[in-house]
């Protein structure tokens, strides 16, 4: 891996991050859904306060990129008017909740959701920025392998459960219990040493030994995983994926023209809810097997000041030549930032040419070094070649 500094927080709207076109505010919806006067009006912030582009990240939220620091104060002031804006930052970095996209009117999950958000807001938990939870409530759970530490799912049965990551079994909970008993195994985390110096992830801390108390472990299986989602049509609306997880504002323009509400994910795609026909729009998948699908890459040179090479343009001149069943990862620097898993594939920029990791991530020992991107292009077989 190069020698890149991991700074460990993700930004937010009151905490940007400063990237190579500027500030990156990071916005994330109330229980995973922007009405539509939400989309129109984030739509034209990021034309007017930042360079109209806006990123759907991996943890099912946008950014808005390219605001200058003069912009920033009334970007917060459009933010609040549009009730997508937390009371502090402290609050804004505890509220990281993933969200199932399939719910329908009725069931509990938007109000999960909300009990959640409102109990972080008052825990003063001083837990680390990328720990996160995962409202997984379906029959099929469809967020298993996304980045979450604490998970309230279902069992098999049918029944409510809570399960930290990293352990197999969760906890079997009535509704009226299920936040509680997520925040009170936040509160475990903490206090049993899972954060240190503002990082830390709850399976990392089971892996290192810590051993969960009586009062919260559980014996309880949660119920299977959903099969890959992919674009197309589903009974809670049209579900249309976004090229290597960004869009033009006037892309995001048109979704509010549909007069639809959108559900995120942290698969780079948004749910058009209770939409029949597929959305247009430039850089948008709506073909359930795109080789875009197969390929993820972070914003990239000139974009991020800390990437060494346009990860974007290699990206979408490797997606048609990957196989169907594999995965590529290019990374413009070794954080990772795009996706923090393993790859078939990973390429990681450095200032001497790419790195090449296979079945791993950005944090494994390379195989092959300072490659260019023009060689890798011209013989795309290298990425699955022998050392």
């Amino acid at each position: 891996m190069s020698a890149t500094t991991v700074k460990g927080w993700c930004p937010g709207a009151l905490r940007p991050m400063q990237s190579g076109d500027g500030l990156v505010v990071r916005v994330r919806p109330f229980g995973g859904r922007l009405e539509a006067p939400q989309i129109s009006g984030l739509a034209e912030l990021a034309e007017r306060f930042g360079n109209g582009l806006i990123d759907v990240t991996s943890r099912a939220n946008l950014q808005i990129r390219g605001v200058n620091e003069d912009r920033h104060r009334p970007l917060l002031d459009g933010l609040a008017q549009l009730q997508l804006l937390d009371p502090d930052a402290h609050i804004e970095a505890r509220r990281n909740i993933l969200v199932t996209p399939f719910w329908s009117s009725g069931d509990e999950t938007q109000s999960l959701t909300a009990e959640l958000e409102e109990a972080l807001a008052d825990s003063g938990l001083a837990l680390p920025t990328k720990f996160g939870f995962a409202i997984d409530d379906g029959r099929s759970r469809v967020l298993a392998g996304d980045s979450a530490d604490i998970r309230i799912e279902r069992d098999r049965s049918g029944g409510l459960l809570v399960r930290a990551d990293g352990a197999k079994l969760g906890r079997s909970v009535e509704r009226g219990q299920a936040v509680s008993a997520a925040l009170a195994l936040a509160s475990w985390f903490i206090i049993s040493g899972g954060a240190n110096g503002g990082r830390g992830r709850m399976a990392a801390h089971i892996a290192s030994g810590a051993v969960l108390p009586q009062s919260l472990r559980g014996e309880t299986e949660p119920a299977p995983v959903m099969a890959a989602v992919r674009p197309g049509h589903y009974p809670q609306g049209a579900m249309v994926g976004v090229a290597f997880g960004q869009m033009l504002h006037a892309t995001l323009h048109q979704f509010s023209a549909c007069d639809h509400a959108l559900r995120m994910t942290p698969w780079r795609m948004v749910l058009s809810e209770g939409k029949r026909e597929m959305p247009n729009g430039t850089g948008l998948i709506t073909e359930p097997f795109d080789p875009a699908l197969r390929v993820i890459a972070c914003s990239g040179a000139p974009r991020c000041r800390e990437a060494h090479a346009d990860t974007r343009a290699l990206a979408a001149a490797l997606a048609p030549r990957i196989p169907a069943d594999a995965r590529l990862h290019v990374s413009g620097c070794g954080k990772g930032c795009a996706h923090s898993g393993a790859a078939a594939v990973t390429l990681i920029a450095t200032r001497a040419g790419f790195d090449l990791v296979r079945d791993g991530s950005t944090r494994d020992a390379p195989v092959l070094r300072g490659l260019s991107g023009a060689d890798i292009v011209s013989d795309p077989s290298i990425l699955v070649g022998g050392n």
